[in-house]
């Protein structure tokens, strides 16, 4: 039998043992490359967090710990003294898998030999995910359809009125609505980037009149046997009257000046009271009306000067509220057509 050289052998020996050296090691990567197919890349990260060498589920748990809980954290929507408070939790889906599985596809994609290489060299090879969410739209506007119902007002005119039988200002108020279109714009991105403070936009509407633009108003108080006048929401004036006599009560409530009559002219009108009266009284001394009158919408009643100035303070007239000729002058230069008329007691 014929026996290799020496040599020979020896080289056979080598090529041997580096097939050996080569086959361990190929299978030594392969295991290797199995046992990290769940082992987070070199360069991975997800929302800036670097998640490389854990495992899928510790970076799922990291993920939902860092990324996830703090956007799902309540925004505070504040308006003036007013704050509302949104559950960012329900409004949000953060898709905490899909980041991390983006991180980790650049490995997944990759070939045996080129991951086997990446690792072996520690090449990065992780993917930067960016934060993943959907919002849900229509809770967003269900959610701001309430805080405008408690935020949307009209705009209110500075008026007079009577209660308990004073006269009161009420105040101007500017009108305000929820400002749909920019506020939604502000909570989608709150939620989005996770800023937890947003100012609710509002939109503001200016009352047609404000107090400094408030007209004449005037308070005739039976009891006191007094005409008070307003203007701009203030107590300008007050003036002594006379009212109804007893069987000609002034009647009670809020009226309106409907009528200027200068110099106006008397006309008889056919009461019981006034038979054996003229059908008219032209204007002068004797004129019942005055100089001045002031028609209300009430049927007969007026404000008027009078012929019998010693009436004034007492319950003396047919229902109207006479004034002495100085008086009734003055008020009648101070008001207008449309000035509202209170009369209480």
């Amino acid at each position: 039998m014929h026996r290799a050289s020496l040599p020979v052998r020896i080289i056979a020996l080598i090529g041997a043992i580096a097939l050996f050296i080569i086959a361990g090691s190929g299978a030594f990567a392969v295991a290797d490359d199995y046992l990290s197919r769940e082992i987070l890349p070199v360069g991975a990260t997800v929302a800036g967090i670097d998640i490389a060498g854990l495992t899928l589920e510790q970076a799922r748990a990291l993920i939902e710990a860092e990324v996830a809980s703090p956007l799902a954290e309540p925004v505070t929507v504040t308006h003036g003294d007013k704050t509302f408070t949104l559950d960012a939790g329900s409004m949000i889906t953060v898709d905490v898998e899909g980041m991390v599985a983006a991180a980790f596809q650049p490995k997944a994609d990759a070939a045996l030999l080129n991951r086997v290489a990446d690792r072996a060299l520690g090449r990065p090879t992780g993917g930067d995910a960016e934060v993943a969410l959907a919002l849900d739209d229509a809770k967003i506007a269900a959610w701001l359809d309430e805080v405008a119902a408690s935020v949307d007002t009209t705009p209110q005119d500075a008026t007079m009125t009577v209660e308990a039988e004073q006269m009161i200002l009420v105040p101007s108020r500017v009108g305000e609505t929820v400002d749909r279109e920019r506020t939604t714009a502000a909570l989608e991105e709150a939620l989005t980037n996770g800023v937890k403070t947003v100012e609710l936009a509002v939109d503001y509407t200016e009352p047609t009149v404000a107090e400094e633009n408030l007209g004449p108003a005037i308070l005739v108080d039976i009891s006191e046997r007094k005409l008070y006048l307003y203007d701009k929401g203030a107590l300008v004036k007050e003036y002594g009257v006379a009212v109804g006599a007893p069987g000609f009560s002034t009647p009670r409530g809020n009226f309106t000046i409907v009528l200027k009559r200068y110099m106006p002219t008397w006309s008889n009108p056919g009461s019981a009271w006034a038979a054996g009266m003229p059908a008219t009284i032209p204007p002068g001394p004797n004129n019942p009306l005055g100089t001045r009158a002031l028609n209300l919408d009430a049927p007969g009643i007026r404000i008027h000067g009078t012929s019998k100035d010693s009436s004034i303070g007492t319950a003396a007239s047919h229902g109207c509220m006479r004034m002495h000729r100085w008086d009734i002058e003055d008020l009648y230069d101070r008001v207008e057509v449309g000035t509202p008329v209170f009369i209480v007691r």
